[in-house]
């Protein structure tokens, strides 16, 4: 039997995750505001698990919190892109070394195949999409690095920089997949340590520089 309290928690649980999702990937615009009887009617669920959701995320940076209690996604200064570009290019230069031992021959073509699918959401210029498969080919190498705390420390920017990162795909309008990814693929057959790192870091801070132009 489910005791009241652990039905709160599953429900706390779920509403995290999927606003978790959705700030990852775009689907809420830069400085959108949230209301936790919005938060619960979306997702069928008491204040108290939507606040408790709304809570964690504030505290991972995801969400911000007003003096006033007005809860939005951040907008972004120029500084805070800057800094969370430079932690991207440290965190996932290093992912990507640690995981290039353990990048075998399948992953490899897993990765090209994610790759290959953003072809489909670039004719539809689809932002959200575009950016999911982006973190989804990211997110599969690095699982390679076996370095968790490592990954945690990814997502938490990758959380924060997601409402921006659709405001800038969006604004590019691409027609084809991205040449970084490309680059990252060769280094890994070829077992190309420095040259993954250079591939990695010029990858995820090429976009956020064109933020800062």
């Amino acid at each position: 039997m489910i005791r009241p309290s652990d039905g709160t928690q599953a429900a706390h649980e779920r509403v995290y995750r999927a606003l978790r999702g959705q700030i990852m990937h775009g689907e809420i615009a830069p400085g959108a505001a949230l209301t936790l009887r919005g938060i619960g009617k979306q997702f069928d669920v008491s204040m108290t698990p939507a606040r408790e959701a709304v809570r964690r995320l504030v505290a991972e940076g995801a969400l911000s919190l007003s003096s006033s209690g007005r809860v939005s996604t951040p907008e972004l200064s120029n500084e805070r892109i800057e800094e969370l570009g430079a932690l991207r290019a440290l965190i996932e230069v290093e992912l990507a070394s640690r995981a290039l031992p353990r990048a075998h021959i399948a992953l490899i073509d897993r990765l090209a195949a994610i790759n290959g699918g953003m072809a489909d959401v670039i004719a539809r210029h689809d932002a959200v999409g575009y950016l999911r498969t982006n973190l989804e080919f990211h997110r599969t190498l690095y699982l390679r690095a076996q370095a968790p705390a490592m990954l945690a420390m990814c997502e938490t920017v990758w959380l924060q920089l997601g409402p921006t990162m659709r405001r800038l795909y969006g604004r590019l309008r691409r027609t084809e997949e991205p040449s970084g990814h490309r680059i990252i693929l060769a280094a890994l057959r070829a077992g190309d340590e420095p040259g993954l790192r250079l591939a990695v870091r010029t990858d995820v801070t090429q976009g956020l520089r064109l933020l800062l132009a």
